[in-house]
């Protein structure tokens, strides 16, 4: 009888099996499929989740339900590039941007430009982004709005007017013009507002020229881009018991060596490792609080329509739906002059505490 004898295991040492023991283990460990981008999960969700309005984790790591979308057109404002369908936002932060849109038209702005605030449900976008997760982000163009209503073609591929020299870093003077400044000191006046961003540049041309009070100042810091936009940054709003706050930061206008150190080389130094993910990249739904995927598998509303806020308290779809997320009971509602018959869910007006505002850190990966 002719018996085969098994080729010899390959050692581990002394211990033959020890190789197989392994090898198996690493098998085991491999996943079948690769777990799906987050980004990509939250990027496909044409509607917000219908839910109590909440914002969940951080700006740049979370998501929110309960969302409202500002109309592509207003009084005072149109939405650009309204294909990125990123005009969703807190009920709060909608509402900000409504009433920002008529005191500026007060002080002499015609008119704002709105860039993203975020995808209907939140979470990391699939573009651009590394925050507006939260729906407490929003971009507003430098471009005044024009006196004639663009075409959806020119929201589109309409440029953005650049401030501010990419060689100097310096604004560009004959740009510039006092309206500029109104803008931003009537954006930062919000107390619900905790930060403005804007490029190092325009924050050092506020620093050179604002006469009287200053106090404003302390909201607006210097980041990398931001020349052609500003973001604004409100804080955590009541009935988001799992929305995670910005570090406080020491007060002072900011126009000190922290501002020093954005015209000095440092700041613009190549990226020692350019090749490096984008956090969104990578991001899978494990990554993000554990909330978010009932924010992903949420109802949607009837329509867009019904989850637009047009203020002057007019109901919307999901301040009045049961949540499908635990929440704290919302606000009493503020009586603030001028607010008109907000509910409680989408009220603008109530303060927000005070936490601070960041200094400069060292430039980020991507």
């Amino acid at each position: 009888m002719h018996v085969v004898v098994p080729k010899p295991l390959r050692t581990f040492g002394r211990h033959p099996l020890a190789a197989l023991v392994l090898t198996l283990a690493g098998l085991a460990a491999q996943p079948t499929a690769a777990e799906e981008l987050a980004k990509n999960l939250f990027g496909a969700k044409t509607l917000p989740a219908v839910a109590a309005p909440q914002s969940i984790g951080f700006y740049s790591k979370g998501c929110f339900a309960g969302g409202v979308a500002i109309p592509l057109d207003g009084p005072k404002w149109e939405v650009m590039r309204p294909s990125r369908n990123r005009r969703w936002g807190h009920p709060t932060m909608i509402a900000l941007i409504e009433k920002l849109s008529r005191d500026a038209a007060a002080d002499g702005w015609p008119g704002l430009l709105v860039g993203d605030i975020s995808q209907p449900r939140g979470g990391p976008m699939l573009t651009g982004h590394a925050s507006h997760q939260i729906g407490l982000d929003a971009d507003i163009w430098l471009t005044p709005m024009p006196d004639r209503k663009l075409s959806i073609n020119q929201r589109e591929n309409m440029s953005a007017t650049l401030l501010v020299d990419e060689k100097t870093h310096l604004v560009k003077d004959a740009i510039w013009v006092p309206a500029h400044m109104r803008l931003l000191r009537r954006a930062a006046s919000y107390p619900e507002v905790e930060r403005i961003l804007v490029n190092p540049g325009i924050k050092k041309k506020l620093c050179d020229t604002v006469k009287g009070d200053r106090a404003w100042l302390r909201k607006v810091r210097p980041f990398w881009g931001h020349d052609y936009h500003f973001h604004i940054r409100i804080g955590c709003q009541p009935g988001s018991p799992n929305c995670k706050r910005q570090d406080a930061t020491a007060p002072g206008e900011g126009c000190d060596k922290s501002l020093d150190w954005w015209f000095t080389e440092e700041p613009w130094r190549p990226n020692k490792n350019p090749d490096r993910p984008k956090a969104r990249d990578v991001m899978t739904m494990a990554s993000l609080p554990a909330e978010c995927q009932a924010v992903l598998d949420g109802p949607d509303p009837a329509s867009a329509e019904v989850v637009t806020y047009y203020g002057d308290g007019v109901a919307v779809a999901a301040a009045t739906t049961a949540p499908v997320l635990a929440a704290a009971p919302p606000p009493a509602r503020a009586s603030v002059s001028g607010t008109g018959a907000l509910p409680a869910s989408v009220n603008a007006f109530a303060a927000t505490p005070e936490i601070g505002i960041p200094l400069p850190r060292p430039r980020p990966g991507n």
